[in-house]
């Protein structure tokens, strides 16, 4: 089985840790250098199923600014990440809006929707 690196983000300790599926129990991985049981729970997460939250802009009109940062409401998974964003950046929207407005529903049926994160 391959060993997957990767550094733990859910503390400052950001613990590099090596993590492996055992060979013989399916599903069930080894994980070595994590400083605590966090460590642990993030790589079974990011191992069988990666997700990142989405942070980018919108063009806005009729504001006092061209672009509103948004951002996922949710994260979503990390091979649609790039989709998203290519989503996101063919919207425009009219102004103003406040902070949690929904600019697009449900992004690629991921059960996220984009929000701004900023009142204009």
């Amino acid at each position: 089985m391959e060993t997957k690196e990767m550094i733990c983000i859910l503390c400052p300790l950001g613990c590099k840790m090596q993590v492996k599926e055992k060979p013989d129990q399916p599903g069930e991985l080894s994980v070595r250098g994590q400083q605590c049981k966090l460590g642990v729970d993030y790589a079974y997460d990011e191992y069988a199923n990666p997700t990142r939250t989405v942070t980018s802009t919108v063009a806005i009109h009729n504001a006092p600014l061209p672009r509103v940062p948004v951002k996922t409401s949710k994260p979503i998974p990390k091979d649609l990440v790039f989709p998203a964003l290519e989503e996101i950046s063919r919207v425009e929207i009219e102004g103003p809006v406040e902070i949690g407005a929904v600019v697009i529903k449900d992004i690629l049926g991921t059960g996220s929707d984009i929000i701004t994160t900023r009142s204009l």
